[in-house]
């Protein structure tokens, strides 16, 4: 593919902009077949666990997926493109947030960093996967490189990660957020105290937790998995900030992931990561047509389900060589390697 230094910047705003605005009948839509679906199970759920709780794990990974549905609304929120409103985003984000664990205020901000320095090597960790390069590997503790390791294990980062993230990450102030952000997580942490404290009165504390904690552990982990293979995949770009260019990042840095029609569905179109990185104001159901609509974009490479599970294996950013490496690139150090 092309670097974005030989494209006119006209021409991909060109492509994208007639994308770049929400339908509220596509977005009610969009409700319907994800909130509420959601919320239907969470109704029949409680019920299952009268007959036996085999009823219920399939019931819950089901809700999972509506979930992880629903979590795009927010998304969408958190960028202004779900609703021409503002005001109409802010509620519907706060929400969907809510039923996610998510506080969508403080999130959808520390997402906007996130895009901003996507596949700058001297912007990472504002919302996006640690990642260390070689050189830092290697120059790093053994404590560090312990801890980074650790991080990086598929149990840790889809299992125990997904845990971490939502039920306590989120729960508590982080040094340096700013008023709206601690705001953010009072309101939402108010809220699910409310949610939980009806749900002890009603179905009972220990059906509650039954339910709730496999619901999120299976969103969370398909998200985190979405994030990961959304920017760390074979061919990702990372570049110095003297190098690093806007367009470049979108179509080089963010996967187009390519899943069977079902999972597109219930992620919403995230796997178009591509243009969801170079405009967020297009909504999640106009990622395809926007897609489909230059050769510009269809020039991305895409990545399949089954290719992207070799993406677990990438650990380190090599510079030198300008990809994604394992831990045996860092062999010259003895500890640890």
């Amino acid at each position: 593919m092309q670097s974005a230094r030989a494209i006119d910047p006209a021409e991909w705003r060109a492509a994208v902009e007639p994308f770049e605005r929400s339908s509220l009948a596509r977005s009610l839509g969009q409700l319907a077949t994800s909130v509420l679906p959601y919320l239907l199970l969470w109704v029949a759920m409680p019920l299952s666990l009268r007959v036996s709780y085999w009823l219920t794990l399939p019931l819950a990974l089901t809700a999972a997926g509506f979930l992880v549905r629903s979590f795009i609304v927010c998304h969408d929120c958190g960028h202004g493109a779900f609703f021409r409103s503002r005001l109409a985003n802010r509620v519907v984000g706060y929400l969907t947030g809510l039923i996610a664990f998510l506080p969508s205020t403080g999130w959808s901000q520390e997402h906007a960093r996130h895009h901003a320095g996507s596949g700058n090597l001297d912007r990472r960790g504002d919302g996006d996967i640690w990642t260390l390069t070689v050189a830092e590997y290697r120059a790093a503790s053994r404590a560090r490189r312990l801890a980074y390791r650790l991080y990086r294990h598929p149990l840790v980062l889809l299992g125990l990660g997904p845990l971490y993230v939502f039920l306590l990450n989120y729960r508590f102030w982080h040094r340096g957020e700013g008023k709206r952000a601690r705001w953010s997580k009072v309101w939402t942490n108010l809220g699910l105290a409310v949610i939980a404290l009806a749900a002890s009165l009603t179905i009972g504390l220990r059906a509650y937790l039954a339910i709730q904690l496999p619901v999120i552990l299976l969103a969370g982990t398909a998200g985190i998995w979405l994030f990961y293979v959304q920017h760390q995949f074979e061919g990702t770009y990372w570049k110095r900030t003297g190098d690093w260019d806007y367009l470049d990042q979108a179509l080089a840095g963010a996967s187009f992931y390519r899943l069977p029609r079902l999972l597109q569905w219930l992620t919403g179109n995230i796997g178009y990561h591509h243009i969801h990185h170079l405009s967020p104001r297009v909504p999640n159901y106009f990622l395809q047509s926007c897609h489909e609509s230059s050769p510009l974009f269809q020039a991305v490479p895409p990545l399949t389900l089954r290719a992207s599970l070799r993406c677990l294996r990438f650990r380190l950013w090599d510079e030198d060589a300008g990809r994604l490496v394992g831990f045996a690139a860092a062999r010259a150090v003895p500890a640890l390697a």
